[in-house]
């Protein structure tokens, strides 16, 4: 990607080198770990909030001393920023054409442990959006991650990262995601866990078509960007996650799409940019 001289976003909020303190009473970790799970699928954990066991609250503690970042890691920032600015022109632009009025998320970049608006959660949780206090929380090591572990290197690839995040930010805002909560509630695990799908597939359409008019207005992309968006939705797919972590597939489980899915739907937002074509819910076959 070319983001030299481009504009960053001033909606990042850098919580890198804070800590997490015990104080008062709060959720359990079990009951943490099922919001964040929950805000994981895009699906808001409000309702289940009076469900979990009452265990000393985490708050985090500001470091005394600034983060010193590595010019690594300063990069990242910047990509961080550019990015996060670049989606916000795409749905600054489209979202009022559907009567929604685009508010900005904020982007918190942590490291190891976070507190959010859905509980407390690890850097081992990988990238996850919160819709109750409309935030994207991301640790900057997962882009080591989807290199070195998932095989997905270059920046582009981690664009689609943040790009498919603030995804949900967009099902937040229109409704989608309250519908679909509402929808799993009545429904049995497998068709739950198909809504979920349908779900995560319609976030990363959504990154593609950020990604097309990233490309066709303001050309931010750069040659063997797409090859490394594709490659990265194909690295996080659920067959291929789940055959690196307990050596089997299991389809009924999926809860996010298998990779080519995760692929198909991506290049469909990319080359239509259109909204109309991300209907997951209206789909047939996935």
């Amino acid at each position: 990607m070319d983001i030299r001289g481009r504009r960053q976003s001033s909606n990042i909020e850098d919580r890198r080198g804070m800590r997490p303190v015990r104080t008062g009473v709060g959720l359990s970790l079990g009951g943490v770990l099922f919001l964040v799970v929950l805000s994981l699928l895009g699906i808001n954990p409000l309702p289940f909030l009076g469900v979990a066991t009452q265990a000393p609250e985490t708050q985090m503690q500001e470091s005394t001393q600034p983060y010193q970042e590595s010019p690594q890691e300063a990069a990242l920032r910047e990509m961080t920023a550019v990015v996060l600015a670049d989606t916000e022109e795409t749905w600054n632009a489209i979202l009022p054409q559907y009567g929604v009025q685009y508010a900005e998320p904020t982007l918190v970049l942590f490291n190891g442990v976070v507190q959010s608006g859905c509980g407390t959660a690890e850097s081992a949780m990988g990238p996850f959006y919160c819709p109750l206090d409309q935030k994207v929380y991301i640790d900057m090591s997962f882009y080591n991650d989807l290199s070195q572990r998932f095989g997905a290197p270059g920046d582009f690839a981690q664009a689609y990262v943040i790009a498919h995040e603030v995804g949900h930010h967009v099902q937040n805002l229109a409704g989608t995601a309250e519908k679909v909560h509402a929808a799993q509630q009545r429904a049995g695990k497998v068709e739950a866990n198909e809504l979920s799908v349908r779900m995560e597939l319609q976030a990363d359409c959504y990154a593609g078509v950020w990604a097309h008019h990233a490309a066709r207005s303001r050309q931010l992309l750069e040659a063997g960007d797409v090859e490394e968006g594709l490659n990265a939705a194909s690295a996080i797919g659920d067959d291929r996650l789940q055959k690196m972590s307990q050596g089997r597939v299991v389809p009924d489980a999926f809860t996010h799409g298998s990779s080519e899915q995760r692929v198909r739907w991506f290049r469909k937002g990319m080359e239509t940019g259109s909204l109309e074509a991300c209907d997951t819910f209206s789909a047939r076959q996935l």
